[in-house]
C-alpha cells in the first residue's frame, strides 16, 4: 500500500516522482513524451505510474505542446500587504500578456518544509517556470532540485544554485538611507530593522552599519520589527524616549507609519525634532504626513520584469537593480543645541 492510498487520496505527481527516485520536472517531462528523457528514466516512471494508479490530469495543451502556460508564485502571508500585492499584480499582469496564467502558492511563514510543499504543489501541476518572493535565507537540497529542473527566478528571495536572482541592491539601499542622514547634518542613526531572518533586513541593517563605520560612528543597537505599522510603532515608543534620537532609518514605509506615529503622541515632531528615512516608496508614502523620505524599490515591475526573465532568456546570473532615494519632507537638518 502507497503512502498517497494510506492517505486515502490519488497520488500525486510528487509520490510518483518519490517512487521512481526522480523529480517531479522528470516525471511531467516523461508524461510529455520528452525527447530529453532517457529509456532507464522514463521505464522507472512508467513503472511508478502503474504500480501507483495514477491519474495524469493534465490539459490537452500541456500534452500536445509540452508546456502548461503557467507559471507558478510562491509568496509568504505576512510581510508587507501593499509590496505582495504589487509583485503579484505585476506578475499576472506580464503573465497575461504573454499567454500564460499564474498558479500562486503562498505560506503561512517562513519555513524550509512550507517552501517544499509549496514548490512540490507548482511542479506537480506542471508549471513552466518558479517566480519567488520568499525572503527564506536557507534552502534545502529539495528546494535545489525543483528549481534545477524548472526554470526559477527569485524577486530578492530565497537564492538557490539554479534560480536566477531579480531585485535591487539592499546593502545599497540601507547605505544610501544612513548617508542621507548623516549628510544632512546628523551625527547618528537609529535603526529600526526587518525581521532577522530576512534576507532584506540583513541587507539593509549591514548597509546602515557600514555607513556608519565608514563615518567613525559606533552603530547603536537596532529594534527589529516584523514589517508591520505596529510594530513600528511600537519601536517608535521607544525611540522617543531617548532624547538625543534625532535621526532614524527604518527597514520599511509601513513600520515607518507607526514609528512617525509613535514620535508624535511623545511629543516629538517629524522631522523638527527626529527625521526619519525608510524603504520601498509605496503609493501611501507620498501622503502620509509629513511625506516620507524613502528609498524607492518598484514592486510591480519587479513582478513584471521576473516574467520577462523566466521568459525572455535562457542565460543564468543576477539582475541586480541599484536604488533611489526619493527626499520629501520627513527629513531634514538637526536642531541646533
Amino acid at each position: 500500500m502507497t503512502e498517497a492510498t494510506m492517505r486515502g487520496k490519488q497520488p500525486s505527481m510528487a509520490d510518483v516522482a518519490r517512487a521512481a527516485g526522480v523529480s517531479a520536472q522528470t516525471v511531467s517531462r516523461t508524461l510529455r513524451d520528452s525527447p530529453n528523457v532517457n529509456a532507464e528514466t522514463r521505464r522507472r516512471v512508467l513503472t511508478a505510474v502503474e504500480q501507483l494508479r495514477y491519474r495524469y490530469n493534465g490539459a490537452p495543451r500541456l500534452l500536445s505542446s509540452g508546456r502548461s502556460f503557467t507559471l507558478g508564485l510562491v509568496l509568504l502571508q505576512s510581510g508587507g500587504y501593499y509590496s505582495r500585492s504589487a509583485v503579484t499584480a505585476g506578475v499576472e499582469a506580464a503573465a497575461g500578456q504573454a499567454g500564460y496564467s499564474v498558479s500562486i502558492a503562498t505560506i503561512a511563514e517562513l519555513d524550509t518544509a512550507m517552501m517544499e510543499k509549496s514548490l512540490l504543489k507548482l511542479s506537480d501541476q506542471g508549471v513552466d517556470g518558479i517566480i519567488i518572493a520568499v525572503p527564506l535565507i536557507s534552502v534545502t537540497q529539495r528546494m535545489e532540485d525543483i528549481t534545477r529542473d524548472i526554470p526559477t527566478v527569485t524577486v530578492d528571495g530565497s537564492r538557490t544554485t539554479g534560480a536566477r536572482v531579480l531585485g535591487i541592491d539592499q546593502h545599497e539601499a540601507g547605505r544610501m538611507a544612513t548617508q542621507h542622514l548623516l549628510d544632512s547634518g546628523h551625527r547618528q542613526v537609529w535603526h529600526v530593522a526587518g525581521p532577522d531572518e530576512w534576507i532584506e533586513a540583513r541587507q539593509r541593517r549591514q548597509g546602515w552599519q557600514e555607513c556608519l563605520r565608514a563615518a567613525g560612528i559606533d552603530a547603536p543597537p537596532p529594534l527589529e520589527g516584523d514589517w508591520s505599522p505596529e510594530s513600528g510603532y511600537r519601536q517608535g515608543q521607544i525611540l522617543a524616549m531617548i532624547p538625543e534620537v534625532t535621526a532614524i532609518f527604518v527597514a520599511s514605509d509601513e513600520m515607518a507609519f507607526g514609528v512617525i506615529r509613535a514620535l508624535r503622541e511623545r511629543g516629538r515632531s517629524v522631522p523638527a525634532d527626529v527625521s526619519i528615512v525608510s524603504v520601498d516608496d509605496i503609493e501611501l508614502a507620498a501622503y502620509c504626513h509629513p511625506p516620507l523620505t524613502t528609498v524607492r524599490q518598484d514592486f510591480y515591475s519587479s513582478g513584471a520584469a521576473a516574467v520577462a526573465l523566466l521568459l525572455g532568456t535562457e542565460d543564468a546570473g543576477e539582475s541586480v537593480a541599484q536604488p533611489s532615494l526619493i527626499v520629501r519632507e520627513s527629513t531634514a537638518a538637526p536642531r541646533s543645541r
